[in-house]
């Protein structure tokens, strides 16, 4: 093939998927940036109440992703992701309309049910909307990704639309609160999704399948389809080409290796995406909207970006360097990539020192679920036939969804408890040491763990949990697929 007559087109393609992706995050970063130090003090909630949000937005997601996959494979990959960005951007200007909402329910005489204050509740719908959009994401991008790289460049195009995660998430703290500050969160919500509707044009003026796209040549496209036989990819699934159900998707160890890998693994990620601006805020006192608050997530992230871009490089020198197939590579990788959260079991003893240290050593533990999630995405281009790949990233991201539930909520659940809570003119309130200091009545003693008590002892616990769980994820996939197994339909 003549390199200097190839063009290049899909890495356009991929840095569309980064945008999306960036966006993506953007939009799901609003509220974890204006919770704390925004919107908490105004419609007074708690750790328990900003835990059961995140959870239900876990939630919702996950089963959003069940269809969504489907959805993907049916319309393709063009229409699906329009929709899909569409909606999720629809969603995110809609929490500027809560306060408001809000208001007006409380004037009709609506102030909670089920024990769930009507912002709480507002604030829910509004997620839920966000989600079902988001849903769509990753398995769009996961099918696009197949369809313009050969297997050996696809952990390292994931990574790079993936790090968009990252990117979005480094970009927030920089914009997000200063929004906030001075415009009002209302703002933030409304800027930040607008987003979508700008990368939708561009995504209807650039994107064709790889056959049909004028920009892609006849040289790049024997590239991409270099692991067909260099056969062109159609440009829409064949009438008569093998789908795959759920039942059979669930009758395969490759199927429960991806559920497993995800499971264990993305409440991980989710966590801190969600939860460390409200813990430097809690254990340091740095608000989200302060220089020094914005400085710490900055660095967190950018070491998140950059880490995670050269660690997701390893499968490709593994296949290329060491004659490793595509699943023996990855796993090999992954392997290193688990060891890295391992670090935020520092996080908590040298946060003694300086807030420095727990923004470096969960930001090198984010890297490696970056690159640990790229290759995950990656193991199903490898395993599955090209039709099913939507439907097995809705199964792996539905597993995720369900593990970030449960993270996301026990953490809120916990940390509320772990503060413990006094009694000030008879209401329960959430301990505080200014409330200890003025002789407030103990209801229920702070949490005591390890030599650290209320909060951080809560803090502590859930970043145990992260430490490990990519090990026992990467035992799972391992023990269930040693070797690799392609899937035939």
């Amino acid at each position: 093939m003549n390199e200097k007559k190839a063009s290049c087109f899909r890495w356009v393609i991929c840095a569309l998927l980064f945008f999306a992706t960036t966006v993506n995050y953007l939009d799901r970063q609003v509220l974890s940036l204006t919770w704390k130090d925004f919107i908490a003090p105004e419609f007074s909630w708690t750790d328990n109440d900003y835990g059961t949000i995140t959870a239900v937005f876990s939630i919702i997601y996950a089963i959003c992703n069940l269809f969504a996959g489907k959805f993907i494979d049916k319309l393709g990959t063009r229409k699906g992701y329009l929709w899909a960005i569409f909606i999720w951007s629809l969603g995110a200007c809609l929490h500027a309309g809560c306060g408001v909402g809000t208001s007006a329910l409380k004037a009709a005489g609506f102030v909670a049910m089920m024990g769930i204050t009507a912002s709480v509740w507002l604030f829910l719908a509004c997620r839920a909307v966000l989600a079902l959009g988001e849903a769509g994401n990753f398995p769009a991008a996961i099918k696009v990704t197949a369809e313009y790289f050969p297997k050996k460049d696809r952990a390292f195009a994931t990574s790079i639309f993936n790090s968009g995660s990252s990117v979005g998430a480094l970009a927030a703290p920089l914009t997000i609160p200063l929004i906030a500050k001075f415009w009002g969160w209302e703002m933030a919500f409304i800027v930040i999704g607008a987003l979508g509707f700008v990368w939708m044009g561009f995504w209807v003026w650039l994107y064709r399948k790889p056959s049909e796209n004028p920009r892609v040549s006849p040289e790049e496209l024997k590239y991409i389809n270099q692991d067909e036989g260099a056969e062109p990819v159609a440009a829409e699934p064949a009438k008569d080409e093998k789908r795959i159900s759920y039942a059979k998707a669930f009758s395969l160890r490759q199927t429960w290796a991806l559920v497993f890998g995800r499971f264990l693994t993305d409440g991980v990620w989710w966590f801190f995406l969600f939860w460390t601006p409200g813990y430097l805020s809690d254990q340091f006192g740095y608000k989200s909207d302060s220089g020094m608050g914005m400085a710490l997530i900055f660095t967190l992230y950018a070491i998140v970006t950059f880490v995670s871009i050269f660690l997701c490089k390893i499968p490709t020198y593994m296949v290329d360097k060491r004659g490793m197939n595509a699943y023996e590579g990855r796993m090999v990788a992954m392997f290193i990539f688990a060891c890295f959260p391992l670090l935020a079991l520092g996080a908590q003893p040298l946060g003694s020192f300086s807030a420095w240290w727990p923004a470096i050593l969960i930001g090198l533990a984010c890297a490696g679920h970056q690159a640990w999630s790229a290759n995950v995405y990656s193991v199903v281009g490898d395993m599955f036939p090209k039709s099913t790949i939507g439907t097995l990233t809705g199964i792996a991201q539905f597993a995720a969804g369900c593990g970030s539930f449960m993270v996301n909520k026990c953490a809120g659940a916990l940390f509320t408890y772990a503060a413990g809570t006094t009694v000030v003119d008879g209401v329960e309130k959430e301990m505080t040491k200014e409330l200890l200091a003025a002789g407030a009545q103990y209801a229920r003693p702070a949490m005591e763990f390890l030599g650290y008590t209320g909060k951080p002892a809560g803090y502590f616990i859930v970043f145990g949990y992260c430490a490990v769980a990519y090990i026992v994820g990467w035992c799972f996939m391992k023990g269930l697929v040693p070797h690799y197994r392609k899937v035939e339909l």
